[in-house]
């Protein structure tokens, strides 16, 4: 059933092993590849639970934010905090535009039509499939940009990533990751570091901007929907990470990018 993004859907009465399963497999894409898996979630909120647009974005931004909160202690004990302490320029330059981005890109999502938001999430899609394949199929170097011209495109780039996160209810490690390795230097593994450092903030500012919005009210209709199916995507990830490298980038990587293509198609025809 469809549902006009401004009206509140009626509380999801999907069975729990069913809700509890969808994130336990989306989690599980995420995991092997060391993100979320929020981008693949998001259609499956609006194809399989039938939420409209903004409303599944709304609850993907809440279970991307319970990830992100269990995920993070994890992360910061894979890299020491002295490490990532050295490391507080590259987050405050890419804060400096992403907390911005976060506020302007949920203000634009509750203004848009119901139609327009389902095509711009179609061509985020397929923008998240792109950064999949560069990030995990190619070698990153980096620009060694002098600082005049590093910042700037930090806040820029911080500014964009902000708004794609806000408007997808994702975290944006897909596109914080090469910028921080691109711009900044940084190895993938302290890059998906402060990645989290960012994405936090950022993902605060968002929420606090869509709960001043009527259609915030699907997260109190559908919180234990929302709590079951973050629960499943942390398992997921979990387990997920226990099968890093069990098959080869060469066919994982292709094969989630085809699913985010597809995703984009179905989107972008949704009435």
């Amino acid at each position: 059933m469809a549902f006009d993004q401004n009206v509140v859907p009626l509380r999801s009465t999907h069975a729990t092993p069913v809700v509890f399963g969808a994130g336990a497999a989306i989690g599980v894409l995420g995991g092997m590849i060391g993100l979320g898996g929020a981008e693949f979630r998001l259609p499956l909120l609006i194809s399989l639970f039938g939420f409209a647009a903004l409303s599944a974005v709304i609850l993907n931004k809440a279970m991307s934010l319970v990830v992100v909160l269990v995920a993070l202690p994890a992360r910061l004990a894979a890299v020491p905090a002295v490490e990532l302490a050295a490391r507080w320029p590259v987050a405050v330059n890419l804060l400096a535009g992403s907390l911005l981005g976060a506020w302007a890109g949920a203000s634009w999502a509750v203004r848009m039509r119901s139609a327009t938001l389902y095509k711009v999430l179609a061509a985020l899609m397929v923008l998240m499939a792109a950064a999949l394949m560069v990030t995990h199929t190619t070698t990153l170097g980096t620009l060694d940009l002098p600082l005049w011209a590093q910042v700037p495109c930090g806040v820029v780039a911080g500014f964009g990533i902000g708004v794609v996160a806000a408007i997808m209810g994702v975290a944006g490690g897909e596109l914080l990751i090469p910028t921080i390795v691109l711009l900044f230097g940084e190895g993938i593994k302290t890059a998906g570091s402060i990645s989290l450092l960012v994405s936090l903030p950022t993902m605060l500012v968002a929420f606090a901007r869509y709960s001043r919005d009527g259609s915030f009210a699907v997260l109190g209709a559908n919180l234990r929907f929302a709590m079951i199916m973050a629960a499943g995507s942390i398992v997921g990830a979990v387990l997920g990470g226990l099968l890093l490298g069990v098959f080869p980038d060469l066919v994982l990587i292709p094969a989630l990018a085809v699913i985010l293509l597809i995703s984009a198609v179905k989107l972008a025809r949704h009435d």
